[in-house]
């Protein structure tokens, strides 16, 4: 799984080297924060994760928050650990599939291949979601109900035979929640879903959220 975001030309991304929270230059020639996913992670895992990235987001210098709020930072918001929404999904490809260009919170727009499609149920609904593609990888963007505007992340990893890890516990906000000054796909109309998803990183909240020194103040 990686986990990114853009700021300005400057994207950040969070991906899958190291246990703890460390640095490393990736494919955009940035540094990141970088965490240990698996395929699939027992409760345990994803609680300690969730303390890394906690840990990191406070003492990181590459942490999307600024001084000010790092300072008062207190952990991140988590839905409980729901392993009914650990899934393990067939994605079908799409016959011809198309560049899309996701608009951005900024105003621009970000290239993506609608890579094919698949389905599950959540609380008796049947729902679908695309699945998109970038040169990073496999990018599952979705909204709900609960969702920030821009929506939460996923980056499912492909199993084989078509199948892949769909593990709602570990999706994520973006950047932007946190700033304006961040840069984040929006999600599209067909991966906005009317169903709630209750799982991994809700709304963040705390007193925290008040000090945004972005002008060094």
């Amino acid at each position: 799984m990686v986990e990114w975001a853009c700021l300005e030309n400057r994207c950040v991304r969070m991906g899958t080297v190291g246990s703890n929270p460390t640095l490393s230059a990736g494919p955009h020639r940035v540094r990141a924060f970088l965490f240990r996913m698996e395929s699939a992670m027992s409760e345990a895992e994803v609680q300690a994760f969730r303390r890394n990235k906690d840990e990191a987001f406070k003492l990181s210098g590459q942490s999307p928050l600024t001084p000010a709020q790092r300072e008062r930072f207190d952990g991140l918001s988590y839905h409980p650990y729901n392993p009914a929404l650990d899934l393990t999904v067939t994605v079908i490809p799409f016959a011809d599939p198309q560049t899309t260009q996701m608009q951005t919170t900024t105003g621009t727009v970000r290239d993506f291949e609608r890579y094919g499609e698949f389905h599950f149920t959540v609380e008796g609904e049947d729902l679908r979601l695309t699945l998109y593609r970038a040169d990073y990888g496999f990018f599952l963007p979705f909204a709900d109900p609960e969702s920030y505007s821009a929506g939460r992340y996923l980056e499912p990893e492909p199993l084989g035979d078509g199948r892949f890890q769909v593990d709602f516990n570990l999706a994520y906000n973006p950047f932007c929640v946190y700033s304006d000054a961040w840069t984040c796909p929006i999600t599209p109309p067909e991966n906005r879903l009317r169903v709630a998803i209750r799982a991994g990183e809700k709304l963040p909240e705390g007193a925290w959220l008040d000090h945004e020194d972005q002008n060094g103040k």
